[in-house]
């Protein structure tokens, strides 16, 4: 769920997710459309049907339990190299890594006095922030957090509270003055896109429950060449099917 959304989205789609499904089989027993229902505004909805096929795998073949082993983590669907490492540093105390935006950022203006990270990251990233964390698992799981959460609240990417930041006495990049970078790319803005025009799709067959006609679907956007690319984007990705005579629904 903090794939690309921040936390204050989450926590009540969270919340509520764990009252619902508190183990992963009970995730499993339910549709994929039920996930994706739940999983509501939180965007990307591809992500509900990758923990719903997860879920599934975790309890066949994991006995439940969310396996704590990088090659286990990545042969789920939907995780990554981020994901595995967030999952065994946080819920595992591991020694691993989690390089999410806040914590590049911070990397990149501490140690190398760069405003930014580059655009996409390298494998000479990687390596040099495992050359920097911690040894032990027990402190490299806590200087983690520790950066992630100072990215996220502290050195932020528009207004960095350098006067609070407890580390700014060794900052290469408050020492150099702040020299500005190159702001990364913003992505393409939500309203009329392709993005919203599948939301709103979605949103009818979510707030139905049942399968719809083709009629309350058009209804749900203006354009009818962007809803047809939004209608069949979704039905290749699995969010929503074919019904009888001519209806849609979620993926049962």
């Amino acid at each position: 769920m903090l794939q690309q959304t921040p936390v204050d989205r989450v926590l009540p789609a969270w919340t509520t997710w764990l009252k619902r499904w508190p183990a992963p089989s009970d995730l499993a027993a339910s549709s994929p459309g039920e996930a994706i229902t739940a999983w509501g505004r939180l965007g990307y909805p591809r992500r509900a049907l990758r923990l719903h096929a997860a879920a599934e795998r975790i309890a066949i073949e994991h006995a439940d339990l969310v396996p704590a082993d990088d090659a286990a983590l990545r042969a789920l669907p939907g995780v990554g190299e981020y994901t595995s490492g967030a999952v065994r540093a946080f819920a595992y105390g591991q020694r691993a890594l989690a390089l999410d935006t806040n914590v590049r950022r911070v990397i990149a203006r501490h140690d190398l006095g760069q405003e930014f990270p580059t655009p996409s990251i390298t494998r000479a990233e990687v390596e040099y922030a495992d050359s920097i964390q911690p040894a032990g698992a027990g402190p490299a799981s806590a200087w983690m957090a520790a950066i992630m959460e100072l990215g996220a609240l502290v050195c932020t990417a528009r207004r960095p509270a350098c006067e609070e930041c407890p580390v700014s006495g060794t900052c290469r990049w408050l020492a150099l003055g702040k020299p500005p970078g190159e702001r990364p790319r913003r992505q393409a803005g939500y309203a009329g896109s392709d993005r919203q025009a599948r939301g709103a799709i979605l949103a009818v067959l979510r707030q139905a429950g049942a399968p719809v006609s083709q009629r309350r679907v058009d209804l749900a956007w203006p354009e009818a060449r962007q809803r047809a690319r939004a209608l069949d984007s979704l039905v290749a990705d699995g969010l929503v099917a074919p019904a009888s005579r001519g209806r849609w629904q979620l993926p049962t």
